[in-house]
């Protein structure tokens, strides 16, 4: 128990360090996964077969292609064709597409949650088709999800760790703990402390979408 404690505590910085540069990958990925993924939601919804193609490649696309993967691909790749990608954008941009695809899919869920008769109702109001998509089906079909989102964010900051890991080596937590574990030889004790920096992660995570699940639940 000792030891456990003299590994956090003599290398603190380092943990810390990496715990902060995990919530900073996870948040942008985040936002670039929402964005890109209810963009491709609305695409795969339309009523023009080839926009719904289109939105279905790129699920397909992202969604079969490993993590690791993408992040050679997007560093290395890119790199070696001469475009002067930095870790962070790989590292972000890679995870952040990544789970588009997910999020993608279980907002098409949301939406086939939504009655026709509101998206007809509101058609016949002279709402055009993205219109009824972003006033009245989009709002509902994120209340219906948020369940599915937690359970994306919480498998978002666990594939983090391989951003870490990867090629693009961000200074995340694992990053750090393995860093800590070549100096100390400790392994049990410095991969502990990294559990724990993601368990603090993901339990936040959960508490937060379950909140939310609770303060926009659809009462029927």
């Amino acid at each position: 128990m000792s030891e456990l404690w003299e590994v956090l505590t003599e290398h603190l910085p380092e943990f810390t360090s990496g715990f902060w540069v995990t919530v900073r990958l996870v948040a942008i990925s985040f936002a670039i996964a929402m964005t890109v993924g209810t963009f491709v939601a609305a695409l795969r919804v339309q009523p023009i077969r080839w926009l719904r193609r289109v939105g279905g490649i790129y699920v397909e696309t992202f969604r079969n292609i490993p993590l690791l993967v993408l992040l050679v691909i997007s560093f290395a790749g890119l790199r070696r064709a001469g475009v002067p990608i930095s870790p962070w954008v790989a590292g972000t941009a890679s995870l952040g597409l990544y789970t588009a695809a997910y999020i993608a899919e279980a907002l098409r869920s949301g939406v086939f949650s939504v009655g026709k008769g509101q998206i007809e109702a509101s058609l016949s109001l002279g709402f055009t088709y993205p219109q009824t998509l972003r006033r009245i089906v989009l709002p509902q079909a994120f209340r219906t999800v948020i369940p599915a989102l937690g359970s994306l964010v919480i498998a978002m900051i666990k594939n983090s760790a391989i951003v870490g890991v990867s090629i693009v080596a961000l200074p995340d937590l694992l990053k750090e703990a393995r860093i800590v574990q070549s100096q100390t030889f400790q392994a049990d004790e410095t991969f502990f402390w990294a559990a724990v920096g993601y368990l603090l992660l993901t339990v936040t995570a959960t508490l937060a979408f379950r909140y939310l699940e609770r303060r926009f639940a659809i009462r029927r």
